[in-house]
């Protein structure tokens, strides 16, 4: 075949199309149990942070811009709890999601750390079982925690709750999505208006310097 400009374009889009539609057809095989495979992680934090239940029921809600979902658990037609899938942009290595469970009085009960990009063996704590900032909250109502104007905060902003060690950024991410949890919770279970809950920790993350990898800038 002659090699011409119309030729040369002809073969290009050909290999393109070949290639959008290999691509395409991996998505589809791979879609179904990407989603089954999300589906199933959910449900286990749902069965982490909750006690017992027959059923849930979720609601959406938007706090600061975020899709924040509340799921009311109930067993033999009673609440028996609520688990709040919040989220944080504030990581260190970006956007962080919990799954917060709460009793039905309020009462923090356990978190499961859905997704986060931390520094290895610094923030990833936060994933760990019986670290200081659940140990700072689980089995306490937070209204009863020691507040900055309305909210939890770490210690070094002001509160009581025990950052990580040598990774106070990614520990104010993790209360920050506690926060967001909590209005969410009480927008649901009390009927609380919900509201903004950008703190003036927050607003202080924004305004440090670079943080240095390794020590989060601490």
């Amino acid at each position: 075949m002659k090699s011409t400009l119309l030729n040369m374009t002809s073969v290009l889009f050909g290999i393109t199309l070949v290639a959008s539609a290999g691509v395409g057809a991996v998505n589809l095989i791979t879609a179904e149990p990407i989603a089954q495979a999300a589906q199933a992680a959910k449900t286990a934090a749902l069965e982490q942070v909750l006690p017992s239940f027959d059923a849930t029921a979720s609601e959406l809600l938007t706090i600061d811009d975020m899709p924040i979902t509340v799921y009311t658990a109930t067993a033999a037609d009673a609440t028996v709890g609520y688990a709040v899938e919040t989220m944080s942009k504030q990581g260190f290595g970006g956007a962080i999601s919990l799954m917060v469970g709460f009793t039905p009085e309020g009462k923090v009960l356990n978190v499961n750390v859905l997704k986060q990009s931390e520094t290895p063996g610094l923030g990833t704590k936060m994933a760990d079982e019986g670290n200081p900032l659940l140990g700072s909250i689980q089995g306490q109502r937070l209204e009863e925690k020691k507040l900055v104007d309305g909210r939890l905060a770490v210690a070094k902003d002001g509160g009581d709750v025990d950052a990580l060690t040598a990774a106070t950024i990614s520990s104010r991410a993790y209360v920050d999505a506690i926060n967001r949890a909590w209005m969410a919770y009480k927008s649901v279970a009390t009927g609380a208006a919900v509201a903004d809950t950008a703190s003036g920790a927050s607003q202080q993350i924004a305004n440090e310097p670079a943080a240095q990898e390794g020590g989060e800038n601490e």
